[in-house]
């Protein structure tokens, strides 16, 4: 038997005891102005991206939205999300693991982004009571019943279960999701999330649970023809899932005599400076075109853009052959997507 740490022994804190550096007063509202985008290459962006949005949604096709806790969460934008999935133009939510995890504080207590660099010093960080029950009760859920594990989160919320009750589930996305009956996936990396932490964490339990999630995930992708899928924030295990489970969904489409998944838009939200990344698309399985020196040993040329996943997997890989078309949305999300809600609801 390896030695391995006892997760009884790790001491857990109520929320009540915490100090957030985020409130519920700091989720933007959909009528109030929002911060003009400063960039006019930015800004073309958003106006492509948006009107292949509308297009979609006129079309009744998939607009999937997959996110990192901290471009929808931590930057206010839940009421947005929220409202585009009331209005069927959002069909998919999927995030990481750290989502429902900052979703779920929001709706119980109305704060959330616990001080990091506070709490680590004594080993409080992260060794939270509620949030750790829940969320780890609702895997083992998921798991016993066969339910998706966002989508139990989202009942969880929705019908106040498991104990608690969530006086903020209006700005809960995960509740709206169940509300509406939209899939809301959740992709967790085991030991990247605060939740892992607690004594009630069951390792099987979260595995079948964010796995049942990866095949619905999958199932999404495969009618993605004609549609959207928008990585916000999510520059590693977004990309990775997508990946996998887009290359699944094409594999079963084509067995199964249907039309393969190529002609879709893919769009990323990030804040790295890509340069002229369309141009390298124009020859599109060679990304690497300007950090070519990779392959050639030339580390006089060498260009560490290569391994920003999503350019390379969401922006030109998986658009290749010329039927997909792909957008970069650089900046502060907490400006970028509220202009892109507004140009899309301008739009329709």
């Amino acid at each position: 038997m390896p030695f391995k740490l006892d997760p009884e022994k790790v001491r857990q804190l109520p929320l009540s005891e915490r100090r957030d550096k985020m409130t519920f007063q700091k989720i933007k509202y959909l009528d109030e102005p929002v911060q003009l985008v400063d960039n006019p290459d930015v800004e073309k962006e958003i106006d492509g991206l948006a009107k292949k949005i509308a297009e979609a949604h006129r079309n009744h096709r998939s607009v999937i939205w997959m996110t990192g806790d901290h471009v929808t969460i931590r930057r206010g934008n839940q009421r947005y999300l929220i409202d585009l999935m009331e209005r069927g133009i959002v069909t998919h939510l999927a995030g990481n693991g750290a989502v429902p995890i900052h979703d779920f504080e929001l709706a119980l207590t109305g704060s959330t982004l616990e001080d990091v660099e506070f709490y680590v010093f004594d080993g409080k960080f992260g060794n939270w009571d509620e949030v750790g029950f829940a969320i780890n009760e609702a895997a083992k859920w998921a798991a016993e019943l066969e339910w998706g594990f966002g989508e139990t989160i989202g009942w969880m919320i929705e019908n106040d279960r498991f104990g608690f009750k969530f006086p903020h589930k209006n700005i809960s996305i995960f509740a709206a999701a169940y509300r509406l009956g939209i899939p809301a996936t959740v992709h967790v990396l085991i030991g990247a999330d605060i939740v892992h932490q607690h004594p009630n964490m069951d390792g099987a339990a979260t595995g079948k649970a964010t796995y049942t999630d990866f095949l619905i995930f999958a199932r999404a992708l495969a009618t993605l023809e004609g549609g959207v899928f928008l990585n916000l924030g999510t520059a590693v295990h977004g990309p990775e899932v997508y990946l996998k489970a887009l290359s699944m969904a094409r594999n079963v489409e084509l067995q199964e005599g249907r039309k393969n998944i190529l002609a879709f838009t893919t769009a990323v939200f990030d804040v790295l400076d890509l340069g002229n990344w369309r141009e390298s698309q124009k020859e599109i399985y060679d990304w690497r075109r300007d950090m070519k020196a990779m392959d050639d040993g030339d580390g006089e040329h060498f260009d560490p853009r290569y391994y920003f996943r999503p350019g390379k997997t969401i922006l030109t890989r998986t658009v290749a052959g010329g039927f997909g078309q792909s957008f970069y949305i650089r900046g502060d999300c907490g400006i970028t997507v509220p202009a892109l809600y507004k140009k899309i609801i301008s739009l329709l």
